[in-house]
């Protein structure tokens, strides 16, 4: 077997010894997995910013906030994050308004209730990014740990060479390296992933809770006008202000 074909990749993964191999098996199966959920969590928050901004488009051009209402209960599956949160707040709004409740109460109940919503989406949105973190601070390490059994490995082999040249050394070194650079494969994809990611969720979280204020001031003037149910409706044909929204 001549130095080139020892030094290719797949020689040097199989010819590696078992511990080595099982950390590099290890390395690649968190890579799968850890792609798995940054492809998925591309989609997610894809698509829980264009809700956001669709239903932020929608609340001030469209004043009637019973029809807000009907709408996002009538599409409770398809809605996004914020509609929920709006649709939460409202609810419990509507159903103490019915019951002559102090309006300060009133508003209180409703801004808890927005904001368990808030961080029942919250935590949907950060679901696995603690994997992601994990891989990309400990992947790096766990390749070291093959890399220094490796070396380790390939020093004890030369023990009954008697005399060690560059070409008895490199295979035994160039297969442990191969742990580091897995390690590393693993690792840089999930720490962008969880830095891109961490801050597309805080920017939609400022969002949530800048709605809260905004919607929460309105439910506050809301809550000093008489109760008016239309006919053939669950909730209060409340008028929010129109926004133009840029």
């Amino acid at each position: 077997m001549n130095v080139t074909q020892d030094l290719s990749i797949l020689e040097l993964i199989l010819n590696a010894s078992w511990v080595v191999q099982a950390i590099m098996a290890l390395l690649l199966g968190v890579s799968v997995v850890s792609w798995y959920y940054i492809f998925r969590k591309m989609f997610v928050i894809r698509t829980a910013r264009k809700q956001t901004e669709e239903f932020e488009r929608t609340f001030w051009s469209r004043p009637d906030l019973n029809a807000l209402y009907q709408a996002a209960v009538n599409a409770r599956h398809r809605t996004g994050s914020l509609e929920r949160i709006f649709e939460a707040g409202f609810r419990d709004f509507v159903k103490l308004k019915s019951q002559d409740v102090d309006s300060s109460d009133l508003v209180d109940s409703a801004r808890r209730a927005m904001r368990a919503t808030y961080q029942r989406e919250i935590d949907y949105l950060e679901s696995h990014l603690a994997f992601l973190a994990s891989v990309g601070s400990v992947s790096p390490y766990v390749g070291l740990l093959g890399t220094v059994w490796g070396i380790m490995h390939a020093f004890r082999g030369l023990a009954n060479v008697t005399s060690a040249t560059l070409a008895t050394v490199a295979p035994g070194i160039a297969e442990a390296l191969v742990a580091t650079a897995i390690g590393l494969f693993a690792a840089i994809p999930a720490v962008v992933a969880y830095n891109r990611f961490s801050h597309d969720i805080d920017r939609l979280s400022i969002h949530f809770e800048s709605f809260m204020e905004e919607f929460s001031n309105i439910l506050q003037r809301q809550a000093l006008r008489p109760l008016q149910r239309p006919e053939h409706s669950q909730a209060p044909g409340y008028r929010a202000p129109q926004r133009t929204v840029k």
